[in-house]
Formats: C-alpha cells, sequence, structure tokens
C-alpha cells in the first residue's frame, strides 16, 4: 500500500515532470530561435579592466588593432603579432582605447632595442619600436590601400619608399607646447589624445640642438621665472616654443610664442640662450593671444638683428623665416626635390607652374632647366621669402604670385596661359575638385602631386584620371622615420586623345 502509494506519487510526479520538460524545451527551442534572430550583446568592456590580446594590424595612424568580444580595441605602440597585456584607458562608441601594461611576447617586427625610452608614454612616434625595413614595407603597403579603394587607379605602381639617409636626430624644426609653473616648466608635446604634456628632455629624432635649446630654455625659465600662460586662468606669457635648425650652416632660429607682448621678459631669456648656445643666430617673438590650437600670430618681433637662417637642399640655397614652411627632413627634401627633377621631364624653353610653392624649394630646383616658372601661394610671408631666394640663387625666370590657387588659376586661363608641366603640392586637406578642373584645362603634359596624405591624393588622383590624365606610378619618399607618415610623388600624364 505504502509501496502503492509511493509508486503511484512516484508515477504521478514523473508524468508531470515529463510534460513540464516537453513545455521546457519547446520553450528553449523558442529561446534558440530568438537568438539567432537578434544576437546577445556582447559583453561591456570597462574602463580600467587590464585583458591580454594580440594585435593584429595597424591603422593609418599606425596604431595597433585588435578584436576583443567583437570591440574594436586600439593601443599605441602595438604592432602586428604583439601579444601583451593592456589596461582600457577610455571606452568609446566604435573602439576602446588602451594602454600598454606588459609586453608577454614581442612580435618579429619588433626592433632588438627601443631607440627611445619614452616612447610608451610619448607616443609621437608609434613605429619607432618597428624594424625599419618593415617600416618601409608598411608605409608602401598604406599607400596600396588607399588607391585600391578607387577602380581607375588599379595600374598604378607604388615603389619602393625612398629612405634618408638619418632615420634618427633628423627632424630639423620642432613645434612645442610649454606648460608648467616657472619652477618646474614642461617642453615638449602633447600625448596622443590627451591633454597630457610629455616633456621631451632628449627626443631621439630631434636634431641635437633643438634638444639642446629645450634645455637651455628650461633652465632660463627657472632662472629668470619668466611666467608660463595658464589657459584656464588666461594669465601668463609662454605659451610655445619654436625652433629651427639649418642643417647646412648649422644655425639656428628659436621663435617665442607668447600670449601677448613682453619685451622685457623675452629680452633676457634670448640673451640668456644666445650665450649659453651661440648656434642661435635669430631670436624672434610672435604673439598669438586667441584660444585657439593654432600656434602661430599674426605677428613676429625680433629681438636679433638677423631674421632668417640660410638653408641648402640640393643645389638650391633658401633663406627660411620663422614662420616659412620648409620640409623637417633635410636629406628627405632632397631626394623629393631630386625625383620630382627627373620626372619633370625636358623642361627646355619650357614653363611650369608650381601650386601652392611655399617658399619655392621645387619651382628653384627646376628652374634652370625650364624656360619660366611661376610659382603660386596664399600666404604672402612665403611669397617674399620666395622672391628673397629667387634672387639668392640668380633665378631670373622665375616669379611667385601671393594669393587663392583657385582665383589665379582662372586668370591664367583667362589670358591663354599654357604650361607643359604642372606641379601641385597642397596641405594635407588635398585640392578643391574646382582646382583640378582649372588645372587639366591648362592641358599641361605631365602633372607632378606631391603629397603628405595618401587617403586625399588617392581621392585627387581619381578626379584626375577621370578628367584625363593616367598616373603610372608613385613615389613615396620617407620624410619622417619611426611615424606613420609617408610624403608621395605622382607622376601623371595627360592621356592619349
Amino acid at each position: 500500500m505504502n509501496k502503492g502509494i509511493s509508486h503511484g506519487l512516484y508515477m504521478k510526479k514523473n508524468s508531470k515532470t515529463k510534460k513540464q520538460s516537453t513545455q521546457s524545451n519547446q520553450h528553449k527551442r523558442k529561446q534558440v530561435q530568438k537568438s539567432e534572430a537578434a544576437p546577445q550583446k556582447p559583453a561591456t568592456l570597462r574602463k580600467g579592466q587590464v585583458m591580454e590580446l594580440t594585435i593584429d594590424s595597424l591603422d593609418r595612424e599606425g596604431i595597433g588593432i585588435a578584436a576583443k568580444n567583437s570591440r574594436k580595441l586600439l593601443l599605441p605602440g602595438g604592432l602586428p603579432k604583439d601579444r601583451c597585456l593592456a589596461r582600457i584607458t577610455h571606452t568609446g562608441a566604435r573602439a576602446d582605447h588602451l594602454q600598454l601594461v606588459k609586453l608577454l611576447e614581442p612580435s618579429p617586427l619588433r626592433s632588438k632595442r627601443s631607440a627611445c625610452p619614452d616612447a610608451d608614454d610619448c607616443l609621437g612616434c608609434p613605429l619607432i619600436n618597428m624594424r625599419y625595413d618593415e617600416q618601409l614595407n608598411w608605409k608602401q603597403q598604406l599607400v596600396q590601400k588607399e588607391l585600391a579603394a578607387y577602380p581607375l587607379l588599379k595600374e598604378t605602381a607604388v615603389l619602393t619608399p625612398l629612405a634618408p639617409r638619418k632615420r634618427l636626430q633628423y627632424r630639423t624644426t620642432a613645434k612645442l607646447a610649454i606648460a608648467g609653473s616657472h619652477n618646474n616648466p614642461y617642453i615638449g608635446m602633447y600625448r596622443r589624445s590627451t591633454h597630457d604634456l610629455v616633456d621631451l628632455g632628449d627626443c631621439p629624432v630631434h636634431h641635437p640642438l633643438i634638444n639642446q635649446v629645450i634645455a637651455v630654455v628650461q633652465s632660463g625659465i627657472k632662472k629668470m621665472r619668466i611666467p608660463i600662460y595658464q589657459p584656464e586662468r588666461k594669465t601668463g606669457i609662454l605659451r610655445y616654443l619654436v625652433v629651427r635648425v639649418s642643417e647646412e650652416s648649422g644655425q639656428v632660429m628659436v621663435t617665442f610664442v607668447t600670449a601677448r607682448r613682453s619685451y622685457n621678459e623675452l629680452h633676457h631669456l634670448g640673451k640668456f640662450l644666445q650665450k649659453e648656445l651661440p648656434q642661435v643666430v635669430v631670436v624672434c617673438q610672435n604673439v598669438n593671444s586667441s584660444e585657439g590650437t593654432v600656434i602661430f600670430g599674426n605677428r613676429d618681433y625680433f629681438l636679433t638683428k638677423q631674421q632668417t637662417i640660410q638653408e641648402k637642399i640640393g643645389g638650391v640655397k633658401m633663406l627660411v623665416s620663422p614662420r616659412s614652411f620648409l620640409q623637417a627632413q633635410h636629406d628627405g627634401a632632397r631626394l623629393l626635390y631630386n625625383k620630382v627633377k627627373e620626372w619633370a621631364g625636358d623642361l627646355e624653353n619650357m614653363p611650369v607652374l608650381d601650386l601652392y610653392c611655399g617658399i619655392g624649394g621645387i619651382a628653384l630646383t627646376l628652374a634652370p632647366f625650364a624656360g619660366k616658372v611661376m610659382g603660386i601661394e596664399i600666404s604672402e610671408e612665403a611669397v617674399a621669402d620666395a622672391r628673397r631666394n629667387a634672387m639668392l640663387n640668380q633665378a631670373e625666370n622665375c616669379s611667385f604670385e601671393a594669393g587663392d590657387v583657385q582665383e589665379l588659376l582662372s586668370e591664367l586661363s583667362d589670358e591663354g596661359e599654357m604650361f607643359r608641366l604642372v606641379i601641385l603640392n597642397p596641405p594635407r586637406k588635398g585640392c578643391e575638385q574646382k582646382v583640378l578642373e582649372q588645372v587639366t584645362a591648362l592641358q599641361p603634359a605631365r602633372i607632378i602631386y606631391v603629397s603628405c596624405a595618401p587617403q586625399t591624393l588617392a581621392r585627387d588622383l581619381d578626379i584626375l584620371a577621370r578628367l584625363g590624365y593616367n598616373c603610372p606610378q608613385i613615389q613615396p619618399v620617407d620624410m619622417f622615420p619611426q611615424t606613420p607618415h609617408i610624403e608621395n610623388i605622382a607622376l601623371l600624364m595627360r592621356s592619349a586623345g
């Protein structure tokens, strides 16, 4: 009886369990179907979390890319195939940013020794721990990848990048921020994606004289108690330090960018700097009272009689003033100018147009071989420098005009001017489409496009291809070793018919 009751209860319980199990399986099937229709949201990664990851590739800024829980992870200083521990410093809508904690297994692309002990803090040279041959290979592939987005450029050959003699201590121009207080001044650059200033005491890519200037200026600020600008309170004077070095003469130009005109403090600081470093022959104060991130203001006040330093690139002598644009890598600029001259072809008695000409480096390189060269540049200061440089090089067949490129091109077209060769050397944003249309309307036999931005170069080459100019080859020039930047020279030929 008890057994029976017990058995009966047991059987009844089993019967109920079976029914529940059937309902449960149906519920699970519904859950699976629902899950397949709408995947579950990946687990959230949180700030401060430390994780192990392996770097898959680099983005165009040279930042390491990895993935975790379907999230894109960005690790500055990471190289492909690095296995490491990293900490999340910022979570964003599209990607999470990390900081290296420990390298567990280094990539085969890594150099055996780092050229910079501060590389992980500064992050200004994200490729500095990559072997140099791999840097060149990556930069070549970077250019090829940008071109691949445009079917009309599929036949364009990207040559092996030209490498300068110097891979370290090559940078002859530095624009540096000043922060801290007169008791503890910092001179350097902002860490990538932050407002933290990294003090650059001995940067390995700077020309040694730049590092010496930084050390002396820091000492002078302390000694003379020069007030450093505080943007929150809008007090103080010193904002930026800009240093230029001439490889040819060894002379140095120093510009102090200040929030207001302050002759007395800067006069004494300049004298102290020249006493400690006789190579400093030009000292200038530039006043910039704006609240933006643009370094230079519109007014220069010279504290020395000499106002320029002289540089020589290839066979061209150039006078450089504080706000002049000149490539920061002397040997890289030589390689670039020589390649432009080679690709220009026979220019005997032929007219050349140099757009965005700066202080005239390319124009003056071509002048001895051309009939005439006209340079156009929007900066009046740069054009004044270019005209002085034409006189210095006795280039009587060179003329330079200050103004908007698009407007001056319209005038040239209206006057019926024709050019065998047009040089384009625009800023990073590239050319306006109207400018490209106006250039091709002049019907030059060749166009040489010099670019510091592969992305906008590819875009503009695609436009020019549709306007009848094919690009058979591109020559990269490694103007900035250890960084992701690559200069490119593109040769364009007018299509037959």
